[in-house]
């Protein structure tokens, strides 16, 4: 059985938070589709909250503290990447941009992405495409075509068959196939690992 890992990072202010609660459901729904692939998920949550003073600090000093930097870590070495902000200002919020700013450049280049949003009205799931999806894009992600946005009306009267299920189930399932049919991530590269044979540098020969 192949091992998958899924990073689940949201970035709700609130307790309780709808933007947590979308993000565990989308997980819940990726995990059930992976699993039915063969696959044992482990899912892995990601709290930008619990990390907020940690993520000014690196942007002010370029050092990440240890809690930080084992959670990029973690967004690094996952096969897959779930994203869930609230939007505020018709884009999404920004202790989600400043997070993404200090994840390592190249680490979600080629990673599949799930992309998702809350809002106090339908009219900002527009901010997915405009703004979540283009940032996504730019750190080279493959960003599933299935964006999922909820509003409030979304989670009013949920009897598991509405609008925002399926949407949900159709994003978990295009998250899935796009994890099975890749090698199982490797994770972030050492910085101290040594590039060259021992010998070679004893030897003061070019590995070249």
């Amino acid at each position: 059985m192949t091992r998958r890992t899924l990073a689940v990072v949201s970035a709700g202010l609130g307790q309780p938070s709808s933007t947590r609660l979308l993000a565990d459901q989308l997980a819940a729904a990726a995990r059930d589709e992976l699993a039915g692939r063969g696959a044992d998920v482990d899912l892995r949550a990601v709290e930008l909250r619990e990390h907020a003073h940690d993520v000014v600090n690196h942007l002010l000093t370029g050092f990440p503290p240890g809690a930080l930097r084992r959670t990029l870590d973690t967004v690094a070495a996952a096969d897959g990447l779930i994203a869930v902000t609230p939007v505020f200002n018709a884009s999404y919020n920004g202790l989600f941009k400043s997070f993404f700013d200090v994840v390592d450049r190249d680490a979600l280049a080629g990673k599949p992405v799930l992309i998702a949003a809350t809002g106090g009205t339908a009219r900002h799931s527009l901010a997915l495409e405009h703004a979540v999806r283009p940032m996504f894009t730019y750190l080279r992600a493959v960003v599933l075509p299935t964006a999922v946005f909820a509003a409030p009306e979304d989670w009013a009267g949920d009897d598991g068959d509405s609008a925002l299920r399926a949407r949900i189930r159709r994003a978990a399932g295009e998250l899935a196939e796009q994890v099975d049919h890749r090698p199982p991530a490797t994770g972030p590269a050492d910085p101290f690992a040594l590039t060259t044979d021992f010998a070679d540098l004893l030897a003061g020969r070019d590995p070249s």
